[in-house]
């Protein structure tokens, strides 16, 4: 075996755990509204992946500085606006949603993010539904 493949794997194995996993993720968000006809299944990217946290177990013995509980947020998003077919005219037929441009791994801004994880979330359509491929 080359001293160089050894090098390498011997690095790969160090270090390969702690890179951060943290990147824009494929996602469908399924949008209707009561009053509309139709349900859109958008084709967008969010932030997921694993990011590197240190065990809270120690919290007493450890400066606060020491202890981060990092999560896969936004670094750079954009917003996109589509129109949701068939609603009446006396109802707003837009609908806005971030995109993820990069993320990166960090405290969770409640301000752009949901930083809680639901165990029961829908994310169907109850009406016939629409593509939207953006």
């Amino acid at each position: 075996m080359s001293p160089f493949f050894l090098l390498s794997l011997l690095f790969g194995l160090a270090f390969g755990r702690t890179a951060s996993l943290c990147a824009p993720s494929e996602y469908i968000i399924h949008v209707e509204k009561r009053e509309c006809a139709y349900c859109l299944a958008i084709n967008t990217t969010i932030c997921a992946g694993f990011c590197m946290t240190r065990d809270s177990n120690g919290k007493k013995l450890l400066l606060r500085s020491a202890l981060s509980q990092n999560v896969c947020t936004y670094k750079e998003i954009l917003y996109q606006t589509v129109l949701i077919p068939g609603c009446p005219l006396h109802i707003i037929p837009y609908y806005s949603y971030p995109v993820a441009v990069s993320c990166k791994c960090g405290k969770c801004n409640t301000d752009y993010s949901d930083c809680v994880h639901e165990k029961v979330r829908t994310n169907y359509c109850t009406k016939p539904q629409k593509l939207c491929n953006m």
